[in-house]
């Protein structure tokens, strides 16, 4: 086994978990008639590992460029070729590889470049060919993709949920604040992530009744964070360190441009260190930089530069104002809220109105985990407080089963919940706007409204919502082409919001699985064992149980003994 070298230990690469759409796409561009795949990204966002997982075993050749070697004939394919060769040698001594693996090809030299690119033209290996964004890419290989020669998959950041997974595979269960924390300031460089998750790994605490654990409190200054930070400790000019430091001390709020100096502003929003809002309000282009800067200033640059608690409380307020009218206008589109996000990273107190305000704001959007943990905050500032209480109870039931399949529909105290438990006609005199049109649309079994609805409701920022419209046209439409795409709005939407488990879902779980993840849930939910499955499938046993633990995490489930009812969704009330 091959371990990575950090700072102080040797570890073993993280297991990999998440992007099996992707995974899925990179196999199948290595069968039948297909001759390979280019997969872009930015840096760290997790290229080299995807490939490498999708050509595990002995029958793949792999060369990858290197800054040094850019100027040195077929450098990158040294060990596969003879001295002293030529374009088309090259061409032929490498024809009989199956698989060739090129990694970093923005740094290959011009003939290594060449010979990929020949390759890719006579068809007979098949291409792995993995570039970075954002870098200088010899034409021979950007003409892989704009010629037409390979498909080209275009990596973005992992998202959310997938991140949250990834770090679950690499540090157990993490409340949603400290997934969305250490995302933030990783802004989406796999390689930075487990650095820091392996720096606060011995900070995490437990979060009551959960069996989550939670980072609270400073930015450990690891190797690695320095190291993205230097650019900014590197600052020479006296005028261009001292607007960065006092923009590093006025996190989480903006500052106005009118009182910096206006030239080093200039000079460092070109070197990409500092950001420029649409409003004119200047902020630090990366989250890390502030508390590096802020860790190395003096104690009395630090009281000179630093703002008032009073700055920040009013800032709360005006936030918590601003989450309160978005859901006045049934508006819950995502909007930055920097100062909570920063008050509660720093381990500080949560006034209980904010959390509330928050934790509603959270629900609504269909991040329930998220909206569970602002709830949880503020009762650890007061944990009598009603309001919190309240919106601890609402997440946890939407997390923690299917609902109650008989409820008291009169004894709801949200109109709405009778819409999506399916029994519009107890509120539709109840609603306006959208939930009112949900409710009609309902109540006449009309798949077009109900999709209609699902869209404006996703629109509004109603993800949880959308998911279950959506959810609710599959079964009204008669068409069913029509209810196929409804299904898999549905299960995308599903997908982004925490592990909801509503009645209204129920049914379209299997929908998040891979057509493999699938197969094996199945066997699986009818007894057999891992190496049974493998033996039927022709796959190996630890490829049977890589998949299963990918669709523990998709389904929400802790073990095969809930694949059975997952596996048989029609049983279960709708």
């Amino acid at each position: 086994m091959t371990y990575e070298r950090d700072a102080t230990t040797l570890e073993p690469p993280w297991p990999f978990a998440g992007r099996e759409d992707e995974l899925e796409l990179v196999r199948r561009s290595l069968t039948g008639v297909r001759r390979g795949i280019v997969v872009t990204g930015p840096a760290g966002c997790g290229k080299t590992r995807l490939v490498t997982e999708a050509v595990r075993g002995p029958d793949c050749a792999r060369a990858a460029g290197t800054p040094e070697s850019r100027t040195i004939p077929f450098a990158a394919f040294a060990h596969l070729l003879p001295e002293s060769v030529t374009l088309h040698r090259a061409v032929q001594s490498l024809s009989g590889i199956r698989t060739l693996l090129v990694d970093d090809a923005h740094l290959l030299d011009d003939a290594s470049a060449a010979l990929v690119h020949q390759l890719a033209v006579h068809g007979r290996t098949r291409l792995l060919v993995v570039a970075a964004d954002g870098a200088p890419v010899p034409c021979a290989i950007s003409r892989l993709w704009t010629g037409e020669l390979l498909p080209r998959l275009a990596l973005e950041p992992l998202p959310g949920e997938e991140t949250a997974r990834l770090l679950t595979a690499g540090a157990g269960p993490l409340d949603a604040l400290t997934v969305n924390r250490l995302r933030r300031l990783s802004q989406g460089d796999l390689r930075l992530l487990r650095d820091l998750l392996g720096a606060v790994r011995g900070l995490l605490t437990p979060v009551p009744d959960t069996g989550e654990r939670a980072w609270r409190g400073p930015v450990p200054l690891t190797t690695a964070v320095r190291e993205r930070t230097a650019p900014v400790l590197g600052r020479t000019c006296p005028l261009e360190r001292e607007t960065l430091d006092r923009l590093a001390f006025a996190e989480p709020l903006p500052s106005d441009p009118d009182e910096l100096d206006l030239g080093a502003l200039e000079v460092l929003e070109s070197d990409g260190l500092v950001e420029v809002d649409d409003r004119g309000a200047v902020r630090l282009a990366h989250p890390l930089h502030g508390p590096v800067l802020r860790a190395a200033a003096g104690r009395l640059r630090a009281r000179r530069l630093a703002r008032t608690p009073q700055a920040y409380a009013a800032a709360l307020d005006a936030e918590s104002a601003a989450l309160a009218r978005r859901i006045d206008r049934a508006d819950v589109r995502a909007t930055a809220t920097p100062v909570g996000e920063w008050l509660v990273a720093e381990g500080g107190p949560l006034p209980v109105g904010y959390a509330a305000v928050r934790a509603r704001f959270a629900r609504l959007r269909g991040e329930v985990r998220e909206a569970a943990a602002w709830a949880r905050e503020g009762l650890r500032s007061d944990p009598r407080d009603a309001s919190c209480r309240t919106e601890l109870d609402r997440a946890r039931a939407t997390l923690d089963s299917m609902g109650d399949p008989d409820p008291d529909l009169e004894a709801l105290t949200d109109p709405y919940d009778a819409v999506r438990l399916g029994a519009p006609e107890k509120a539709v005199d109840r609603l306006g706007g959208v939930f009112a049109r949900h409710a009609d649309a309902l109540t006449r079994a009309d798949g077009p409204d109900l999709d209609e609805v699902a869209w404006e409701l996703e629109r509004r920022g109603y993800l949880l919502f959308a998911a279950e419209a959506h959810a609710q046209a599959v079964r009204a439409h008669r068409d069913p082409r029509a209810a196929r795409h409804s299904r898999t709005r549905a299960v995308a939407l599903a997908r982004r919001c925490q592990g909801a488990r509503t009645p209204a879902l129920s049914g379209l779980v299997l929908g998040e699985l891979t057509t493999r993840q699938r197969q094996i849930v199945t066997l699986a939910a009818a007894g057999l064992t891992n190496r049974q499955i493998a033996e039927r499938l022709t796959l190996s046993v630890r490829t049977v149980g890589n998949h299963l633990y990918s669709a523990y995490a998709r389904l929400g489930a802790s073990d095969r003994g809930a694949l059975p009812w997952l596996a048989q969704p029609e049983a279960q009330p709708a």
